[in-house]
Parts: C-alpha cells; structure tokens; sequence
C-alpha cells in the first residue's frame, strides 16, 4: 500500500509511523508531503530515508494542485493527516472518499477544532485523550474509528495534558495504518469499526495489537 502522510509542524505522530515502518510493523510505502517548508517532520522524512515534498500552502487551490499530481503519480491509496494545520477542501476530499484519516487531540466530538488542551483544562474536564477518524467536509466530523483516554489530574497544565495525549497518539496512529493496511477498517450505517478488534478496552479503544509498541 501507498501511504501519504500530510504534516505541517514537528512531525512526531510521523515519527512514530517511520519507526513503527522500521520495526517491521507497518508494511506500506509512505511519502511524506508538507505545506510548511520549515516543519521539523521534513528533517524526520529525511533521517528515516523517506521521501518528502513541499509545496506552497497558499493559495491553497495550488497546493492542492500539487499535492494532487503527486498522489496520482505515486499511486496513493490511503492519505494520514498527521499534525497537518490546513483544511482541505471538499473537492480534494471528494478525490479520496474514505481514504483520509486525521488523528485530533481530544476525545471526539468534544473539543473540535484548535487550542484544544487549553480548551479541556479550562472546562474542568476529567479525561481527555486522542482521536482517529475519517476525514469528510464537516471539520473533525467524520466517523470515529478508534480512541485512546488519559485522566486529567489536578496538577495537570495545557503542557502537561499535550504530552499525556501525545504519547497516546504516538501508540494508537500506527496502529490504525496497520488495520487498514489489513483491510480491517470498514464503515456500516455512518459509524466505523475494525473487524475482529476487541472492543470495550483502556485506555485504547479497539485494543492494541502491536505487543512491540513503545
């Protein structure tokens, strides 16, 4: 399978994909794309040997443009937004119905959108956590397809609860690609599943598979 993952920033979440690559978990081929030409994920594609490209991000029309070209010349399957601060329009996601996956910070659908830490913290919320879902029109909308949760303490800050779901994030991305390079992940009356995952699990939800996960 070919796997393009969008970014935008630091690249962690495609870190953990690449290693998860390089550990023999995943099996796809990835290409990374950025509309941020100073995005440390860039400097990441390039210590895992994986190719990346950058286009300019704005207009966005154009970006799209290229970014378009490029799946199509490299056969892409699947597309993971991975940290990618854009909204793609509903043309480009009409490109690739059901193939585009977001990972957010937040157990959805609660706290779409940005700033989310700050946003939990503030609210007194008891648990936060990460999300992946499809990616469709409506912003952080799509079905959910799995969740990881994390308490929030006391003591915790928006810099504390960032890192908390992160390392959630870190576990639960690549294990998502990997059921869907099993073609595991199906849609039935607008929800998501995963056939034969275990379901009803903490913190993750379907169940890891990975035992080797970090």
């Amino acid at each position: 399978m070919n796997i393009a993952i969008f970014v935008s920033g630091r690249g962690s979440n495609l870190e953990a994909i690449l290693k998860a690559k390089k550990q023999g978990f995943l099996d796809s081929n990835f290409y990374v794309i950025s509309n941020n030409q100073n995005a440390k994920a860039l400097d990441i594609a390039k210590h895992y040997d994986t190719a990346s490209f950058y286009f300019e991000p704005k207009p966005k029309s154009l970006f799209e443009e290229n970014a378009l070209r490029l799946l199509k010349e490299k056969n892409i399957d699947f597309i993971v937004l991975a940290g990618f601060m854009a909204i793609l329009s509903k043309d480009f996601i009409k490109e690739y119905p059901h193939k585009i996956i977001n990972i957010h910070p937040s157990l959805l659908p609660a706290f779409k959108g940005i700033n989310v830490h700050k946003r939990v913290i503030e609210s007194g919320a008891k648990f936060s956590g990460a999300t992946v879902h499809f990616v469709t029109e409506e912003i952080d909308a799509g079905c959910i397809i799995a969740q990881a949760i994390t308490p929030i303490d006391q003591e915790d800050t928006e810099t504390t609860l960032e890192q908390k779901v992160l390392n959630l994030e870190h576990k639960l991305l690549p294990q998502v690609i990997k059921w869907i390079e099993q073609g595991r992940v199906f849609i039935k009356d607008k929800k998501a599943y995963v056939k034969d995952a275990k379901y009803g699990s903490y913190p993750f939800n379907p169940e890891l598979e990975w035992v080797n996960n970090p």
